[in-house]
């Protein structure tokens, strides 16, 4: 009897093993950017959850939440998330920023929310371009769009990039009547600025070490469905009130120079097949989400 449960349980450490060899080898879904280390969807759901941006700030720096897996000073720490909200009027610009040293910050991504009408209001999170190799765009899904406009799929710009498989216009979700957003539209509300700065941290914050890429991944996973990327800027103002503000880290930019540089040309190369003649990647990418698309629906059909 103990054979026999030796045998199955070498067997099956076995096969954890092989399959855990065989997903690092596909690297499915991972750019290899510090983009993959940070959820923007996640973020999102964040925002939507809490009760201010304080309390927001909090969130995306909670370990249990396993939205932020960023080291980007490189100190084996996971890095603490501050939020800023750089405010004109009914505009406004939550940076998420890291304090990289003393003296250089880099911003991971930006939440831009303005007011469209009395009860109205826009929102979208915007991945930054030396974090995620691209500007990416998130924003929520309107709930009343149908089953298959709904479907989106992870292209291969990492965890964090599921693209739009139609191209019928999305309903743009009011976001008035979440908590966070009520909050700031109050008339007691002043713009937060986190007081927190390089290795000056809150009581409650613990750094934990990051997780590999594996293990991390499929915790962020649940955050995507809710949540779409587009590529047009909703909040124009909010958006115009950010962009001469962006803070960009050289010691950031100098350390994934190798790997954002990698990502920009394999998204533009052409890729060879067996039989002659060439696709670019990017239409490869998009064959690939038709398929997962359709598997997607198929698999919420059934339940």
């Amino acid at each position: 009897m103990k054979t026999t449960n030796y045998l199955l349980l070498l067997f099956g450490c076995l096969a954890l093993n092989i399959t855990a060899q065989s997903q690092h080898k596909s690297g499915v879904d991972s750019t290899g950017l510090p983009g993959d280390n940070f959820s923007l969807q996640g973020a999102l759901e964040m925002f939507k959850k809490a009760g201010s941006p304080e309390e927001f700030e909090k969130l995306i720096n909670s370990e249990d939440n396993n939205i932020n897996n960023l080291d980007l000073d490189a100190d084996g720490q996971i890095d603490y998330i501050r939020v800023l909200d750089k405010a004109e009027t009914d505009a406004h610009a939550f940076v998420l920023q890291v304090a990289v040293s003393e003296t250089e910050n880099q911003d991971v991504a930006v939440i831009e929310l303005e007011k469209s009408g009395d009860a109205a209001a826009v929102l979208q999170i915007i991945g930054d371009e030396d974090i995620y190799g691209e500007t990416v765009i998130i924003e929520p899904r309107g709930d009343d769009v149908s089953l298959v406009e709904q479907e989106a799929s992870l292209t291969g710009r990492g965890p964090n990039a599921p693209e739009l498989s139609f191209n019928q216009q999305l309903v743009v979700v009011n976001v008035w009547f979440w908590p966070s957003v009520r909050f700031v539209y109050g008339p007691m509300y002043r713009p937060w600025v986190s007081p927190w700065r390089w290795r000056s941290y809150p009581v409650w914050y613990k750094p934990w070490r990051p997780l590999s890429w594996h293990v991390y991944h499929p915790r962020v996973y649940r955050y995507h469905r809710p949540f779409v990327v587009v590529h047009t800027h909703r909040a124009i103002r909010a958006h115009k009130v950010y962009t001469p503000q962006r803070v960009s880290s050289v010691t950031v930019r100098t350390r994934h120079s190798a790997a954002i540089n990698h990502y920009r040309v394999a998204r533009k190369a052409p890729v060879s097949h067996s039989r002659g003649g060439s696709v670019t990647r990017a239409t490869k990418v998009k064959a690939k989400n038709r398929k997962m698309n359709a598997r997607s629906a198929r698999e919420r059909r059934i339940r």
